[in-house]
């Protein structure tokens, strides 16, 4: 099936709003849409998903190769692809892994959003550049955003006419469109009573200059695979997976690999208090422990059938569900809060330090052997560590970091989400 690549020169020009209401746009309109994320990002996709009913997977050109960025994209249905920050933007020194990287390996166009709020005639100039910056990339079209009135939107199309890019769609300036952000992106979609009535007003005030037709026309077929890349693999037959507005941060993409190769997950919800679910594995995905900490460090069945659990599973976490292994979080206003006390951890909110980046992990024990691709995104300053490490790790670049995470006995963790199996380069 077609797809497109909704791209911008850089953050903050609105490409999430767009890509949201395209999508239920189309949806609203009877076709068959899907939508996917460019990158390590978790908040972004959910709200795909509430824009068309479809699951959204994650398509990260630094830490999977083409073929399995091609067969993750494989499927039913319109494909709507959403850019991270700019266009040409990723890792250090070459950008790898920017969207720019996903549109080639799926050989689909790229529709660019401008922010046109504060320029008129330049407009021209930086469509252009984009459009011939990298030969393997087709700007096939551009949708204007924020405009300020309609003389300025007449200004803006006939600066791009003469290029040949067409304007797809011109949105004015309209505060009611707007995404409420955390220090890690967007409020959670389930987090939003209004959505659909934000996503309905959304999808409306697009159709209203959406070129619907030109935009079916412009999209390409997905490439195929070539070859067949090793997926996950599961850690255990039964896997107990935490899953509420605390720990929501797992890729759709890891536990569809875990099902395909036959594995059960159990899922439950530590905020409700729920019991872990007889495993054989116990997964605490990454999210927002820091603002549940004084729930979480009450909710004695969870906590209790946690380290229950201990005695006889393996038990993982990621990230935030590291953070809850530990013996405690102190949260931003300095309130230390109890967690599981199964890991000799201690971390801090109270002073926040941003780590963040891809790192290439190689396990050194725990439930996970093998190399990984992975990325660590957090504001946590860690106060203790003692133990044995769980990672060998080394940024995009290939620069030796500090041995990563915890392992004690069963329990295991780590501040970086696993992404990928490495393939050889």
């Amino acid at each position: 099936m077609p797809g497109v690549l909704i791209a911008a020169p850089g953050s903050g020009a609105g490409k999430t709003t767009v890509t949201l209401a395209l999508l239920r746009l189309l949806k609203t309109l009877g076709h068959d849409v899907r939508g996917a994320k460019s990158g390590p990002d978790y908040i972004d996709p959910r709200f795909h998903e509430a824009a068309c009913g479809a699951e959204c997977l994650n398509l990260d050109a630094w830490a999977m190769v083409p073929d399995r960025l091609r067969i993750l994209a494989a499927g039913n249905g319109f494909l709507v692809v959403e850019g991270a920050m700019g266009l040409f933007d990723g890792t250090p020194p070459a950008g790898k892994g920017a969207a720019a990287d996903v549109a080639q390996s799926l050989a689909i166009p790229v529709v660019l959003v401008v922010n046109a709020s504060h320029m008129a005639q330049s407009v021209a100039a930086l469509v252009r550049g984009f459009a011939a910056h990298d030969p393997r990339i087709t700007i096939a079209g551009v949708i204007l955003n924020n405009i300020g009135s309609d003389r300025h939107e007449r200004l803006l199309r006939l600066a791009l006419e003469p290029l040949g890019v067409p304007v797809l769609a011109a949105l004015h300036r309209n505060p009611d469109l707007t995404l409420p952000s955390r220090h890690l992106g967007l409020v959670q979609a389930g987090e939003r009573a209004d959505l659909d009535a934000f996503l309905d007003k959304a999808a409306i005030e697009l159709g209203k200059s959406l070129d619907v037709d030109r935009l079916l026309q412009i999209a390409q077929p997905v490439r195929p695979a070539k070859t067949p890349t090793a997926r996950l693999r599961p850690p255990a037959q039964t896997i107990a997976i935490a899953r509420d507005q605390a720990f929501a941060f797992a890729y759709p993409h890891m536990l569809n690999d875990w099902r395909t190769a036959g594995a059960e997950l159990r899922f439950f919800s530590p905020l409700a208090d729920d019991p872990v679910p007889e495993a054989d594995f116990v997964y605490l995905p990454g999210g927002y422990p820091e603002l549940h900490a004084g729930h979480l460090s009450t909710a004695k069945i969870f906590l209790t059938t946690l380290r229950n659990a201990a005695q006889c599973a393996e038990i993982y976490g990621e990230c935030g569900g590291y953070m809850t292994l530990g013996e405690t979080l102190i949260d931003a206003q300095g309130v230390a809060h109890a967690m599981a006390g199964l890991l000799p951890l201690a971390t801090s909110f109270e002073k926040r330090r941003l780590h963040l980046g891809y790192r290439s992990l190689t396990a050194l024990r725990g439930p996970f052997q093998g190399s990984f691709n992975g990325h660590e995104f957090h504001y946590a300053t860690t106060l203790k560590t003692d133990g044995t490490p769980l990672f060998r790790a080394s940024d995009a670049e290939g620069m030796a970091l500090p041995d990563m995470g915890l392992v004690n006995g069963k329990v295991a963790g780590s501040f970086a989400h696993l992404i990928d199996v490495k393939h050889p380069t």
